[in-house]
């Protein structure tokens, strides 16, 4: 096979590639794909794949939790390696048509479950360990509370904004998208019976509402997608979907930044110089900072797009 015909594969087993990262197509990808090829060949299942990363993700974090070196690089190999697997489940998925409601809501709370972890042991780590500084104090139950205001507020609401936002893009550029309605996700959890279906109306229940959460973070986007399917229907011109694609792409350099790249590099920069804690000050203030700049332009150009056709 050609390296041009290699390339065409690799290719079709992206989401799209306007919303990858320089990094994920130098690497993450290509190393994905391989994965993804051998996962094939030994039958196994993208759902399978995820739980997989999800484990390795999650000793990632029990990794960190020591604070020799040894520990800290092998923790930081199994996150790599987590990240791959979590790019292989969904290769090997558009691969073979696997795509599952189930798969959709794993391979999110894969990522959920490994900084979790992280968050966790870095929580346990510091608590008998003094702060920065020279502040008189240990970090106690301090470091708890920050980690769980970074973790469940702050890291929560960054993700889910950026995975929407890139869905929104993909879904006005090319239709091929995930974006769809709380409502349709909870309607169809209630025509699953308990008895065969149990595992996929529990899916479906979270995901339900986790996407009923990146609604009610979007409440200008929601009023122009009714004012627009209203109008069109599904037929919503090209004119008009080049013009919030144009908007919206440079927005998605900063969704990918909220999502896992830039933060795993900090956190790797963070654990090899000894300091966990600069990874919470980071996410804290940068990654805020970030996410607040990205919804409120977004906002904005909805809130334009959806005077303009009203």
């Amino acid at each position: 096979m050609s390296s041009a015909d290699r390339k065409k594969q690799l290719e079709a087993t992206y989401k799209a590639k306007d919303t990858e990262e320089w990094l994920d197509i130098k690497f993450t990808r290509p190393a994905g794909y391989w994965w993804a090829v051998q996962c094939e060949r030994l039958g196994l299942h993208p759902n399978t794949v995820t739980l997989i990363s999800m484990v390795i993700g999650a000793f990632a974090g029990y990794c960190f939790y020591y604070e020799s070196m040894a520990w800290t690089v092998l923790g930081i190999l199994m996150l790599v390696w987590a990240d791959i697997l979590d790019s292989a489940d969904g290769q090997l998925a558009r691969m073979t048509g696997k795509k599952t409601k189930i798969g959709r809501l794993l391979d999110g709370f894969a990522g959920d479950v490994w900084f979790f972890c992280i968050y966790f042991f870095i929580s346990l780590r510091l608590t008998s360990q003094p702060m920065p500084f020279g502040l008189p104090r240990n970090w106690g139950i301090w470091i708890w509370i920050l980690c769980a205001f970074s973790g469940f507020v702050l890291h929560s609401r960054q993700a889910c904004l950026a995975d929407y936002y890139r869905n929104i893009y993909m879904y006005y550029q090319s239709g091929n998208s995930e974006l769809t309605d709380s409502e349709k996700i909870l309607e169809e959890k209630k025509t699953i019976p308990w008895g065969r279906g149990w595992l996929l109306k529990v899916a479906l229940f979270f995901y339900g509402h986790y996407t009923m959460r990146q609604e009610r973070y979007t409440p200008e986007f929601q009023r122009m997608r009714s004012i627009l399917n209203a109008k069109y229907g599904e037929n919503i011109p090209a004119t008009i979907r080049e013009t919030l694609c144009r908007q919206m792409y440079p927005l998605l350099k900063w969704a990918n930044i909220s999502t896992f790249n830039t933060r795993a590099i900090v956190l790797y920069v963070s654990m090899l110089c000894g300091c966990p804690w600069a990874y919470i000050v980071f996410e804290m203030t940068v990654m805020s900072a970030i996410c607040f700049n990205m919804r409120h332009t977004h906002e904005s150009i909805c809130r334009s797009m959806a005077e303009r056709e009203s």
